[in-house]
């Protein structure tokens, strides 16, 4: 029960950072960045697989501009930071 509510926490906590202006998203964002996949391997210890299976395809979904400006970092790119 309590990773269920840690999970629901955190979901709370990136539609609030969300709302923020693009200039305070980026701490909170990191933070909620790293965060994620610790909860999901805990999903998929507790839950089984196919439950963190879903779970990394909706942080995918969510957190898919932020993962392609670090893998395009990785490949040595300078992709340009919104203002």
């Amino acid at each position: 029960m309590t990773l269920v509510l840690l999970c629901i926490g955190w979901v709370f906590a990136s539609a609030a950072v969300a709302m923020l202006p693009m200039r305070r998203q980026y701490v909170p964002g990191v933070a909620l960045l790293i965060a994620a996949p610790v909860l999901i391997v805990l999903i998929g210890l507790q839950y089984g697989w196919i439950f963190a299976a879903l779970g990394l395809a909706a942080f995918v979904s969510m957190f898919r501009n932020p993962l392609r400006y670090f893998l395009a970092r990785l490949r040595g790119e300078r992709p340009e930071i919104p203002e």
